[in-house]
This record gives structure tokens, sequence and C-alpha cells, in this order.
């Protein structure tokens, strides 16, 4: 029998399954993700049906998730394809938190499609000191196009745009010392060596959330 825990964004699906005592962590498309139909004991995200006894609040899977690795004071910071959440601990207590689904600008389907917009690799994006004022993503993506038709280099356009949205995390969290990074952003090396210039980032990966929907269980 297998054991699945489901945090099913936008536009990825993360997995946890558990066989025979072994964990498996997957990333599929939450579009391949609806065509499988599959079982599972608890789900978060707004890409599936709120199933009572099933269904988990985003922000209470990142506090469970986060607990498991951090010590009693900490911020989670979740970013997803359309929208921004942390959590604060203090003392082992929950003591903050907020979510934000309203701004693009702050989410990475904005900056996927970027990146395939203009065919840039991920890869190849570099921190730069220089940094879009995002308030909207609308706004974001005028001045890029603005930029890069008088000439600027996309991955430089790219790279503001991501910066931009790393000193937004910043300032959403409260200015704090040491944030805490969920998500697929961890594995954006632009958006970590951006947010390095304001604070400590300790990214925990993408699976934070389905590793709180197990710890609920236990």
């Amino acid at each position: 029998m297998i054991k699945r825990y489901i945090d099913a964004g936008t536009t990825w699906t993360k997995i946890l399954e558990i066989q025979d005592g072994k964990k498996e962590y997957k990333v599929i498309s939450t579009a391949e993700f609806r065509k499988l139909n599959l079982d599972y004991e608890k789900s978060t995200g707004h890409s599936l049906d709120k199933i009572k006894n099933k269904y988990e609040n985003e922000v209470v899977a990142l506090s469970y998730g986060a607990k498991k690795y951090l010590e009693d004071d900490f911020i989670a910071l979740d970013l997803g394809s359309r929208d921004i959440k942390y959590v604060k601990f203090q003392n082992k207590k929950f003591k903050d938190m907020d979510w934000n689904a309203s701004c693009a600008s702050a989410t990475g389907a904005t900056v996927e499609m970027l990146l395939k917009f203009y065919d840039v690799d991920i890869k190849n994006l570099k921190y730069t000191p220089e940094k879009y004022a995002v308030t909207c993503g609308i706004f974001g993506l005028e001045k890029i196009m603005d930029d890069v038709s008088k000439g600027l280099n996309p991955e430089i356009a790219i790279s503001k745009f991501i910066h931009g949205l790393a000193y937004n995390a910043y300032n959403f969290t409260k200015n704090p010392e040491k944030i805490c990074i969920s998500g697929g952003f961890c594995e954006n090396d632009c958006f970590i060596e951006s947010l390095k210039q304001y604070c400590e980032v300790l990214p925990l990966g993408r699976f934070i959330l389905v590793d709180g929907l197990l710890e609920m269980e236990n």
C-alpha cells in the first residue's frame, strides 16, 4: 500500500509517497497530476478539491513542515506559482503570518513565463545589484520589455526583476535577520543570492508542505 501526501500548486504538484517505510519525493506538472486520479492521505494547495478530513490549510502545512527542521524561532517563507506566504514562530509558539495571492509580482508563474518568452535558461541568471521596483507583475513585465527593446540583455532584465521579487519578499516578512525559504525558489540561485543582500537565507527545499502533512499525523 502506498500512502501519498500532495501539495498541488497552480503549476507544479509535489508528492510524497511512502511504501514499506521508504519515502519518495516527486514533482510533476499539475496538469499531469489531474489526469492521474491518485489516492492520498492528506493534501494542500489550491488545485485540489477541499475534501473533508483530507485537506489542510497551506500555512498550517508550512508550519508543521518547517518545525520539523528548524529551531524554536524562525520565519518560513513559501513562494508558489501565484502567491507568497510566511509563518513566524517564537519560543516554539506561533507569532505571526501573512498570505498574499493578489499580486503576481511575487510569484513563480511570472518568472517561468519570462524565461519561456525570452528563451532564457534559469541557470544562466546571475545576481545583479540593480533591481526593478516591482509593485505589480504587469508593470514588471512592462519594464522588462521596454528595457529589452532598448537593447538590454534579457538575462540581465530578468535578473533585475528577480532581485525586485527578493526585495519584496524581504519587506513582506517585515525585514527579518533570517528567512527560511520553501518552494521552487529554493532552486533559483539568482533569487537566493539577491535575498542574501538583505538577510541570512536558509533554503529548505520544495517539499516542506508535504512533510508538514505527514507531521500532522505523527
